[in-house]
């Protein structure tokens, strides 16, 4: 059984994550051939149960770059721009993305630059809950967002894979999250927090990708399962997907007002007595 989910990003200057989760199972049965045409302006299989609510073009149970290659190509604005993106995970969960077919070092809450159009595998280990367990989930950006000039590492594309995630994917399910950000025609004007999140769960047989849609405009698509490294150096390019190239987001550090500025000690001024005559009457 899989499990897709699709994520959203808040449009205004608030930029906040909003998560939609859609369940996607195995389908069985008999594809009946229509002899008319269908109509490109209409939603692919629309006539049958099994197409019922797919996308137009594209579906999220796309292969990985898929998706990501299209947009690339049609998009000029997103060839060469390093898209930031956030990764939280529960508790003290750490994240390490690749670089030459090897994960860097762990870290909590990592972020970082990726290029629209590629696809990243990334490593999430000291999972609550589960000690020794190691997730290799995969992201692939397929927009970009337009924050306001110089704050891009200030609202990133936020990707929060919570507990329910883990643990489908550990017991052998493929999840799937769409983020996207999300319409300000339409968009809650409440403020949005990684722990007051909305998921929503779709039926079975609706697409993540086509129901993120409806709501805003999709960025990223993050695939998580139960894969694990490759024993054979050979097959390690194919698992990280090239290792394509990213930009490090680093945090600024929190300094304390008395540690930026401490206090100065200056030695005591000394003023001696002056001895005056005495004023004769």
């Amino acid at each position: 059984m899989n499990r897709s989910i699709a994520s959203t990003l808040k449009s205004t200057s608030a930029a906040i994550a909003v998560t939609l989760i859609a369940t996607v199972a195995s389908l069985t049965g008999a594809l009946v051939e229509s002899a008319n045409a269908a109509d490109p302006s209409s939603y692919l299989g629309q006539g049958s149960p099994i197409g019922a609510g797919q996308h137009r073009l594209q579906r999220s149970d796309m292969p990985p770059g898929y998706i990501g290659a299209m947009q690339r190509n049609v998009r000029g604005p997103v060839m060469t721009y390093f898209q930031p993106v956030a990764f939280h995970g529960p508790g003290k969960t750490e994240f390490a993305l690749s670089s030459s077919d090897t994960f860097m070092e762990t870290e909590p809450d990592l972020e970082a630059g990726l290029m629209v159009g590629s696809v990243y595998r990334f490593k999430m280990t000291t999972i609550p809950g589960y000690e020794g367990a190691e997730l290799y989930p995969t992201i692939e950006v397929i927009d970009r967002t337009y924050p306001p000039p110089g704050l891009a590492t200030k609202y990133p594309i936020e990707v929060y894979l919570d507990e329910d995630d883990i643990q489908a994917a550990l017991d052998g399910q493929m999840v799937t999250r769409v983020v996207y950000l999300e319409d300000p025609q339409t968009a809650s004007p409440l403020p949005q927090t990684q722990a007051a999140e909305r998921p929503i769960e779709t039926t079975y047989y609706q697409d993540a990708l086509e129901v993120a849609d409806r709501f805003g405009r999709p960025v990223a698509i993050v695939r998580i399962g139960s894969v694990a490294p490759p024993r054979s150096p050979a097959l390690m390019p194919r698992f990280f997907f090239g290792s394509p190239a990213w930009a490090p987001i680093v945090k600024p550090e929190v300094v304390s007002a008395a540690t930026q500025y401490p206090a100065t000690q200056y030695p005591a001024t000394q003023y001696p007595a002056t001895q005056y005559p005495a004023t004769q009457q």
